[in-house]
């Protein structure tokens, strides 16, 4: 890895774990200072410590609107500029629709639908008025294909997919960049909750990615010429099953 983002400042949430934390590792590597944000503030600390100084930790409550809509002037408080966000936080909940808890549902939605739409709109202008500015989204293969054992899991990327279509076509003409990276099934804290014998299986068979492969992808994203933008990218395991 070079220094293709030196300069940079980027703030991912979802950053102490997963695909937002290697997302930071990568990123850190091609010279960007990166705003780690997450509730976890322990955790996140920690992780800042071990990356190095360019990882800067940032507490925020996702779920608390207020908290979350007032992310842009502590970020440019501790990093002095921003140019990236990516919105990357979210929770996973499967299983057949007609026995789901809708309390869960909620909280997937709030998260993965609603702090994805107010972690753009906090900084969307600020990106507006410099006159550039990327924004990532964690999606999923999921936003483009329905997936029949996870309903609710689905809906939700397919929301992110239709805002970024249409919020990308009202800020391309201000230098504002934006595009999902829709990993297939990634090795995160999100498959907790699948049964090992799911789990050992997927990675026997090859049907699981690790995060590294997509934050690789997210860098592939971020460094293409200026005049160019990745609006999707679905990143797969090469099997079969999927």
């Amino acid at each position: 890895m070079g220094g293709r983002l030196k300069g940079k400042v980027a703030a991912i949430t979802g950053a102490a774990s997963g695909i937002g934390l290697e997302c930071t590792r990568h990123l850190v590597a091609e010279g960007a200072r990166v705003v780690m944000i997450d509730r976890a503030g322990d955790r996140l600390r920690e992780h800042a410590s071990g990356i190095g100084p360019d990882a800067i930790p940032l507490v925020v409550d996702l779920l608390d609107g207020r908290q979350l809509s007032g992310i842009l002037p502590r970020i440019l408080e501790l990093a002095g500029r921003l140019d990236i966000i990516h919105a990357n936080a979210g929770m996973y909940v499967g299983g057949p629709a007609a026995e789901g808890d809708p309390d869960a549902w909620d909280r997937l939605i709030q998260l993965n639908v609603s702090a994805a739409f107010r972690t753009v709109n906090a900084v969307l202008q600020h990106f507006i008025d410099q006159k550039s500015g990327d924004v990532i989204f964690t999606s999923s293969v999921a936003g483009v294909e329905a997936v029949v054992w996870e309903p609710v899991y689905t809906a939700s990327k397919f929301a992110i997919q239709a805002f970024l279509h249409a919020t990308r076509r009202q800020v391309a003409p201000h230098g504002v960049r934006m595009g999902a990276v829709l990993p297939g099934p990634v090795v995160t804290p999100l498959i907790d909750d699948w049964p090992k014998a799911k789990v050992d299986e997927a990675l026997a068979n090859g049907s699981l990615m690790q995060p590294r492969e997509v934050a690789e992808a997210v860098v592939f994203m971020l460094t293409r010429p200026p005049g160019v933008v990745v609006r999707d990218l679905v990143i797969m395991p090469n099997t079969t099953d999927l």
